[in-house]
Order: C-alpha cells, then structure tokens, then sequence
C-alpha cells in the first residue's frame, strides 16, 4: 500500500482541480492520498466524487500556524468539518489571507512591479466560495509581469519574509491548533519541521513539538521533499523520542512542484497507528 499524506490542489495554492489531484494520485501508484489545501476543506466533496474502486482519499487541512514569528504548518485529518470553533478560526484565517494578499499587491505596485489584484485572483481562481489566495498565486503574477525569472525567485526578490512585499498574517498558536483539531475529532501531524519562515527561520524548535505532543500531536512529517537525510534521520528521532508516528509525504503542489506525488510515501502500519484516534470523519474510499 503507497500512502501520501500531504497534497495541495487549485482550492489554495496548487495547480490542479481536486479532481485532477486523484487522478494524478492513481497514476502515480498510489492508494491513499490525505487532500490537505490550506486553511479549506473545500476540495474535499469534488475529490471524492471521483475516486476509483478501492483508492482512499483522508480528508484534511494544512492549518496556518505560527511562533515567535515563524511559520508552523499543522496537517489535520479526520476532523468534523462542522465544529464551530475550529470553522471560526478557519473564517478568519480566510479572511485574512485575502486582505493581506490585496496589501501585498499595493506594496509591489509602489515598489513598480505592474501586478494587480484583479489578476491574482483570476489566477487563485473562485473554487468553492472560498476566496483562498496565497502568495503563489500573487509570484505567478509577478512572473508574468516580467518582475522575477520563476516562482521561487519572486519569493526571493519580493514576497519572502522580509522582502519589499511581505506582510505578516494571522496565524494559529501551533499548540492551540493540536488543541482545536483535537475537539473536532481529527488527528494532527507537524509538517515539514525542518523548514519554517519568519523571524527565526529554520527548524521548528524541539520545545515547541514537545508542547504539541502533550496537546495531542499525533504525528511528525519526517519524510518531506525538502528534508534532507541528516535532517529525516532527526526528525525521526524526535518522533521516536516523543512516542510520534513518522509520516511520509510529497507535499505536492502540482505543477509549481513537478508533479511529484508519492515522491515521499508513509508506512501502513504508521499510518493505521496515527488515524486510530480519529472520530471527526472517516477516511472515504471509492466504489
């Protein structure tokens, strides 16, 4: 069995229709693939609307988190998409998503690059009512206005932590999310921790993981594209040391990403081990 536990489609800042995502997962071999767009569950009923006989799509969420200025990503699963204290906080990182996406779109018109609201949102596109845009949406923008060379260089040059078109945004405390998730019935793992952004860039400190497993961290995501092996095998032992599953997963974005779904896969036992807990939904398999 292939599992991929972390995978984004055009409902946030991905390529490809929800849709599109699970026929891509089948192709690529896979049999589980967890549809994790930020801060939306929004993709969720079009992705399963298609699944083939006996390939299973693990409803989740990537959440917006930060500490001390930097960014943490929580991947929630299996939560009740109907628990009002979890939607609110959702509501409200949607709403502030946008208003940070238009004030960053102003800072790059003053500083001359010719991108425009207008066009960020054709290219973020109206999926589901959400209104979720995210800053690779505002980078393509800034690629077509000739401003930057590709999407990582617009991060670079313009809307990175600390470059002219960066604004900071609301986040949840990471362990408050564990928190939230929890309530609504999911389970959660840390994603990427080798990798945040913000004021203090780098790795998510050790501390910080040790208070999410006390709230009910479930998992941390080891295995990821941008880890490399000294960094997997740390992450890994502090999973161990923690009594975490180790998660595996390609955290693909479609085309911005090549496409590399199950480049990083998650063991079945570890996978059974991390969703045992969860009583918000139900993993939803093809028939």
């Amino acid at each position: 069995m292939r599992i991929d536990l972390h995978s984004h489609s055009s409902v946030s800042d991905g390529t490809d229709s929800p849709a599109d995502v699970i026929g891509y997962a089948v192709a690529a071999g896979l049999d589980v693939l967890a549809l994790t767009d930020h801060d939306t569950t929004a993709g969720h009923a079009s992705a399963a609307a298609v699944l083939p006989r006996g390939f299973t799509l693990v409803p989740g969420m990537e959440l917006s988190c930060a500490y001390e200025g930097a960014s943490v990503h929580l991947l929630g699963y299996l939560f009740d998409p109907r628990d009002r204290e979890l939607e609110a906080e959702l509501v409200r990182i949607r709403e502030d998503r946008v208003l940070r996406a238009q004030t960053m779109v102003d800072l790059l018109q003053a500083e001359g690059v010719a991108v425009t609201w207008e066009r960020v949102k054709e290219i973020a596109g109206d999926v589901g009512g959400d209104d979720v845009v995210g800053r690779p949406h505002i980078a393509r923008a800034i690629v077509e206005a000739g401003a930057a060379a590709d999407v990582s260089d617009a991060f670079d040059r313009w809307i990175g932590s600390g470059r002219p078109g960066y604004v900071t945004r609301y986040a949840l405390d990471p362990v408050h999310a564990v928190q939230l998730v929890r309530a609504a019935g999911g389970v959660c793992v840390l994603a990427h921790p080798a990798r945040g952004e913000g004021a203090s860039t780098g790795a998510v400190p050790h501390d910080l993981v040790r208070r999410m497993a006390g709230a009910g961290l479930g998992g941390i995501e080891a295995d990821h594209p941008a880890h490399d092996d000294a960094e997997r095998d740390r992450w890994r032992g502090h999973a161990a040391d923690l009594g975490l599953v180790v998660t595996g997963s390609s955290d693909d974005h479609g085309e911005l990403t090549g496409h590399r779904l199950g480049c990083r896969t998650t063991d079945p036992d570890a996978y059974a081990a991390l969703i045992a807990p969860a009583t918000g939904a139900l993993p939803i398999v093809g028939d």
